[in-house]
């Protein structure tokens, strides 16, 4: 079975046709770049050009990066703010001509495809993933069970929203260093593993495709920690996992 996932991102736009049997893409991902500025309305004529690279007509399933409840927008710390309290599926449902279409939180679905296919699969106990891109997004899960919209990048350390410090977009914009960039990160691991005490931490979001280059460099953190085994693709497949449980 395929259903359609849209990853949209602070930098990027993407999706495919996923096979849920799998967890894995059915075609190459389009992308295209997030508008600036990301309006609900720039952002759905992202998607639908998506969307429309491949001629899509079935549900599809969109991330986003802020508070998801319902289908509501409830935080946007990466997009413009004017997507505060926009339904999402119906604004994107129209824009795609109708077809049926699911949101959830950027990091959720991604999330959950890591559970279900890739790092985090068969894991009991208490387990976080965390997405390092433009922000950092996270999603938190006990014994497999979700703990929706926990957006722990913006927890506040040393003064400063983690994610200001910590994210990829950081370390880009003040090029640090890989062992700069390791120790801020260090830092807001341990900062999340003394508040939720995980098993497991999975590092997710385009950086996890280098992470031989900053996950050694990382001490002093109790929990296992790998990369995800998704990669980028994982909130493509979690949004079409989203959709497809619904189709």
């Amino acid at each position: 079975m395929q259903i359609f996932g849209v990853d949209i991102g602070g930098s990027g736009i993407k999706g495919a046709p996923v096979d849920l049997e799998r967890g894995d893409l059915a075609q190459e991902r389009h992308k295209v770049l997030t508008p600036r500025p990301a309006t609900p309305d720039a952002v759905a004529d992202g998607v639908a050009e998506v969307i429309g690279h491949f001629g899509w007509s079935g549900p599809i399933g969109i991330t986003f990066p802020g508070v998801v409840t319902g289908s509501t927008i409830r935080t946007a710390a990466n997009v413009d703010k004017s997507w505060v309290d926009v339904d999402a599926a119906r604004l994107l449902g129209e824009r795609v001509g109708g077809l049926p279409v699911t949101v959830l939180n950027d990091a959720d679905a991604a999330g959950v495809a890591e559970m279900t296919f890739g790092a985090g699969r068969g894991r009991k106990g208490t387990v976080v993933l965390l997405t390092f891109g433009t922000g950092i997004g996270s999603a938190l899960f006990h014994d497999g069970v979700l703990v929706p919209n926990t957006e722990l990048g913006h927890l506040e350390l040393h003064g400063h929203e983690a994610e200001k410090r910590a994210s990829t977009k950081a370390k880009e914009d003040e090029e640090l260093s890989w062992q700069h960039w390791a120790h801020r990160v260090q830092k807001y691991l341990a900062h999340v593993e003394m508040l939720f005490s995980p098993e497991l931490f999975i590092v997710g979001g385009g950086v996890s495709r280098k992470a031989e280059k900053f996950l050694p460099l990382i001490e002093g953190v109790r929990a296992e920690l790998v990369p995800a085994q998704l990669q980028n693709n994982a909130g493509i497949v979690g949004a079409a996992m989203a959709a497809g449980a619904r189709a």
